[in-house]
C-alpha cells in the first residue's frame, strides 16, 4: 500500500518537529532533512498528478467493467472513493475471468494494471 500524501505530510511535520528539538546530533539531524527534502519532493509530484491520475484510472477500469458514466466530482476524495469502488469489481472481473479461463479479458486486466502503475511511478524513481 501506498501512503496518500497527506499522511506523509502529517508524518514530515512530525520529524520537522522532532528535528527543532535542540540535542539531535548534526549527523542525524542531517540525515533525516535530507530524507524529508526528498520525500517532500516525491509528495509534490504525487500530488500534482493525483486527480489526473484518478480520472484515467476510473475510465479505464469502467471501460473495462462495461460502465457508462464519468467522474464529475474531482475532488480528490471523491475520485478516490470511485476509484477504491471500481476497484472492488475490478477484482471481482479478475476473477470470473480466471475462473472462465477468458485469456483476452485476463489479458485487458492485466495490461490496465501495468498501466496504472506506469501512471503512478515517479519521475525519479528507479524501475
Amino acid at each position: 500500500m501506498t501512503p496518500d500524501v497527506p499522511e506523509v505530510l502529517a508524518e514530515l511535520a512530525q520529524v520537522l518537529m522532532r528535528n527543532a528539538v535542540p540535542g539531535i546530533p548534526d549527523g542525524e539531524r542531517a540525515a533525516t532533512l535530507g530524507l524529508t527534502a526528498a520525500l517532500l519532493s516525491m509528495a509534490t509530484e504525487s500530488w500534482d498528478a493525483a486527480a489526473h491520475n484518478l480520472v484515467e484510472e476510473n475510465r479505464a477500469i469502467r471501460a473495462l467493467l462495461g460502465e457508462d458514466g464519468e467522474d464529475g466530482e474531482l475532488r480528490l476524495s471523491m475520485l478516490k472513493g470511485a476509484n477504491n469502488r471500481l476497484r472492488r469489481g475490478l477484482i471481482a472481473a479478475h476473477i470470473a475471468a480466471e475462473l472462465a479461463g477468458d485469456q483476452p479479458r485476463l489479458d485487458a486486466i492485466w495490461a490496465e494494471l501495468a498501466a496504472s502503475t506506469e501512471r503512478r511511478r515517479l519521475s525519479n524513481s528507479p524501475v
